[in-house]
């Protein structure tokens, strides 16, 4: 099987590549420091499995899922993330995912996970299973747009006209998402759902 390593920390990439290259069923890994360098290596080269961290930099793995999931289907996707986060979690779900695992496991465990979703079956880790059901996200869709504006420094008024509506509405908007995240101010509350993987 050929597979591609999606890993912005050089060491970590390193030591997974030469763990993976050891496998007898492994014929070949492909390396790629950011999400950008994985849809390059997804474009040209015959990859079975891509084995995804959430962040990276110039596209997260979420993006690449998306994408991956979109342009060719049949190649399986392995998120591994340390981030416990319940919104990058339902946000892989919904992009069909075919795995998501915490990286503290070992390569047995991998190997494990890589012949599950070869053979057509999910895996997801317990414990994010246990933190979905736990912390859903209360937001509605308005609402994430509103704090992503929000996150990104506009005010209720630019936010009001970025997506035409009343600074009134966005008023309410913002009272509705403090209550909901017990937010002291809106700084604090896209700060909460980021943290959350929320926006």
């Amino acid at each position: 099987m050929k597979i591609l390593v999606a890993e912005d920390q050089a060491m970590l990439r390193d030591a997974l590549c030469q763990l993976l290259r050891l496998q007898p069923e492994v014929s070949e890994v492909f390396e790629a420091g950011h999400g950008q360098e994985a849809i390059a290596l997804l474009k040209t080269k015959p990859i079975d499995i891509a084995i995804l961290d959430v962040e990276m930099p110039e596209k997260s793995g979420l993006d690449v899922l998306e994408w991956s999931k979109e342009q060719y289907p049949a190649i399986k996707i392995i998120i591994v993330t340390t981030f416990k986060r319940p919104g990058y979690f339902e946000r892989a779900i919904k992009a069909n995912v075919d795995a998501y695992v915490l990286k503290e496991r070992s390569i047995t465990d991998l190997m494990q996970t890589i012949h599950t979703v070869l053979a057509g079956h999910k895996e997801y880790s317990p414990e994010l299973m246990d933190l979905l059901l736990t912390q859903h996200n209360p937001l509605t869709s308005q609402e994430v747009q509103v704090l992503q504006l929000v996150a990104q420094g506009l005010s209720n008024k630019s936010i009001a006209q970025t997506i035409h509506l009343s600074e009134g509405t966005i008023r309410n908007y913002m009272t509705n998402i403090l209550d909901k995240l017990n937010a002291e101010n809106r700084t604090a509350a896209a700060k909460i759902a980021q943290e959350q993987g929320w926006i």
